[in-house]
């Protein structure tokens, strides 16, 4: 069945092509397996609620009509706005505007967030589609200041109050000598674009949308992970093709639901959030979490940008995943709060999942994997600008697989981590590694959700061959402490210990043990064997890297090609997406010792016993470029390979496939 919607549409309609539906959530409420749902162009204010789902071979489609812009919102246009004074006007709303939820009434709030003394609410107010900066005080709003942690100083004086009572939410705003009575505001009503309110809605493709403006809330991995858009814990969604803005918190959910956990932390308070973070586990595995009922989700294509807290956010539900093609940007761009679970893409338990070929920048992280990061495979990804560090993997015993990457930021790498492996990335920023005897985090028996077992981070089990680092300012500095965000200070409710942050290279394995070493766990007894082995670094294995301009090799490594001066130019046009490589002198990539490198060459991974594989089981080679082209038997350094001695000029720009 074919149901057409259309804005003059009428839900008393049959909903064909001659006779459409008005609303896209009347097709919503009947569409089966098989159906497709075609929305013609203009805007829809509604929260769509898919009754039913379809099957693998019969899935529900969701699609733009070619060629027709189609914009769904959560926001509503307000236009009863009456000056009080200045640059400030109020507008008292009816609470029947919002029905069941009114976003003026609900703070964010969760397990790893932190605000300190303030509150902040899951509404939001648009300026001609630009979300204003919530005031804790009406005085803010009548004297605003400029907001120094905003990436957006300008905006950051736009600003917006609520008071929030049992008939009517009064809403005071700044608008700095605009007339908010001419249709030109908007504010967040409800709190999902594009969400089922039941699980196990599965097989559903979301296609051709501009999707925004979502008053969702805080998506912790240890409760309930809402979203603008997001299959809530079903199997084989697509969101392709959309453009995907102005989440109060987070873009596209691939999290968990409720059951297994509610902010356990901060509501109940006597047990730590790791510990919830366990219970959590152990609950959905002896639930529905597997593969054939939950994850194995596509996410492609899509602009996502303007949301506070991810582009992308999942915990378990995100499983056996590909995330490929997006562009993500301007995440967490008014940085009014700060919280453990922010990034472009932020994934907890990301098995066997691909993230391919996205292109991350203007963030706060870039790409945060955090614990059970296990045959996650992060491959040809550009990343930039992004403040904290463009790549973070925590508590995680791998295998994850890191290839063919452009990580162009400042701080490129952080690593709480172990099990490991980077091949052909380009890196011209700082890397860390930190252990983490603390934290007892999973790990699982291959390609599946079963836990193998619990261990802490003792640190190594890492594999470096064929990458290329190029030395930034700071090369010849000291190490130095930095804070768990590489922005700042830590803030009130984060403790954690800080990193000692080494110049750009491989230096800080300078200490570990390396694999052509004895392991400890062979050395006889007694005596000579460590006491204790479960802290104990494990070994790392950091070959045929080059390192440009200063950037630092491990002291163990075997064959590093050293240069002190640098063949290698990049330049970024933020405005096209585009990252520009210029190789001036090709023959400072070359390693005599290089080789392709495979699933034969990486090894078994230390504690899940793991290859570093497909997720099918089978070998991967690595034997092509970011580019998609053969490599040479002895392949350059780097993600681009270069034939030949004269120069190459190579670009890389976001388009969409």
């Amino acid at each position: 069945m074919e149901y057409h919607i259309k804005a003059d549409g009428s839900d008393q309609n049959p909903g064909t092509q001659a006779a459409p539906f008005k609303n896209i959530s009347r097709a919503a409420a009947i569409a089966k397996p098989g159906d497709t749902v075609i929305v013609h162009g203009g805007i829809y204010r509604e929260w769509v609620n898919p009754a039913n789902g379809g099957t693998e071979s019969q899935r529900i489609t969701y699609q733009a009509a070619a060629g027709e812009k189609v914009t769904i919102t959560g926001a509503e246009i307000i236009k009863n706005w009456e000056n009080v004074g200045g640059n400030v006007w109020k507008s008292v709303i009816p609470n029947t505007l919002f029905g069941a939820y009114n976003p003026y009434k609900e703070i964010i709030y969760g397990d790893w967030l932190f605000t300190g003394d303030k509150k902040f609410h899951t509404g939001e107010v648009y300026l001609d589609g630009r979300s204003m900066y919530e005031a804790q005080t009406l005085d803010e709003v009548k004297t605003p200041q400029v907001s120094e942690e905003s990436r957006d100083k300008d905006f950051s004086v736009y600003q917006w109050y609520c008071e929030a009572g049992e008939k009517e939410t009064a809403i005071w705003a700044n608008f700095h000598g605009v007339d908010p009575r001419g249709g030109n505001v908007e504010i967040n009503v409800r709190p999902f674009v594009f969400w089922p309110e039941k699980n196990l809605r599965s097989y559903i493709t979301v296609k051709g949308f501009t999707l925004k403006q979502a008053a969702t809330n805080w998506a912790p991995p240890t409760a309930l992970q809402t979203g603008l858009i997001g299959p809530h814990w079903a199997r084989g969604w697509i969101i392709e093709d959309n453009i995907i803005s102005d989440s109060k918190c987070s873009g596209i959910s691939l999290g968990k639901e409720i059951s297994t956990g509610q902010n356990e932390w901060v509501n109940l308070k006597f047990k730590q959030g790791t510990q919830r973070e366990r219970e959590v586990i152990f609950r959905a595995t002896h639930g529905n979490w597997n593969k054939e009922t939950i994850g194995s989700h596509i996410v492609r294509n899509n602009i996502i940008f303007d949301c506070e807290q991810t582009g992308v956010v999942g915990h378990l539900g995100g499983a056996f995943s590909l995330i490929e093609n997006n562009h993500i940007y301007r995440i967490h761009e008014k940085r009014q709060w700060l919280g453990a679970e922010i990034g472009g893409i932020k994934m907890h338990a990301a098995i066997d999942t691909t993230i391919r070929s996205n292109f991350i920048h203007g963030s706060f992280r870039g790409l945060w994997l955090d614990w059970q990061a296990q045959g996650t495979h992060v491959t040809g990804n550009v990343f930039w600008d992004n403040t904290s560090e463009d790549l973070f993997v925590e508590v995680s015993h791998g295998p994850y697989l890191v290839d063919h990457n452009l990580f162009l930021s400042e701080f490129n790498y952080k690593e709480l981590s172990q099990g490991g492996a980077f091949v052909h990335n380009l890196f011209i920023g700082k890397l860390a590694t930190k252990s983490e005897m603390n934290r007892f985090t999973p790990y699982h028996f291959p390609h599946e959700t079963d836990v193998a077992g619990v261990m802490t981070i003792a640190g190594g089990d890492m594999r470096f061959y064929n990458n290329l680092f190029i030395g930034d300012k700071d090369v010849d500095k000291p190490p130095e402490e930095r804070s768990f965000w590489n922005s700042g200070p830590v803030v009130a409710g984060m403790t954690a210990a800080p990193y000692l942050q080494k110049p750009v290279g491989t230096g800080g394995y300078d200490d570990f043990p390396f694999d052509t070493e004895p392991k400890f766990w062979d050395l006889p007894d007694p005596g000579v064997r460590p006491a204790k082995t479960d802290d104990q670094k494990l070994p790392v294995a950091i070959r045929h890297n080059v390192y440009l301009k200063g950037a630092k090799p491990c002291v163990k490594e075997p064959d590093p090609v050293v240069h002190r001066d640098c063949g290698v130019e990049f330049s970024i046009d933020e405005k096209n997406c585009k990252v520009t490589v210029k190789v001036a002198n090709p023959k400072q990539l070359a390693c005599d010792t290089s080789e392709i490198i495979s699933t034969e060459t990486l090894g078994v991974n230390f504690h899940a016993e793991m290859k570093y594989e497909e997720k099918d089981g089978s070998p991967i080679v690595l034997d092509r470029d970011i580019l998609g082209r053969p490599r040479s038997k002895k392949p350059i350094a780097g993600p681009i390979e270069v034939t030949g001695d004269s120069a190459a000029v190579f670009e890389l720009s976001y388009r969409k496939k």
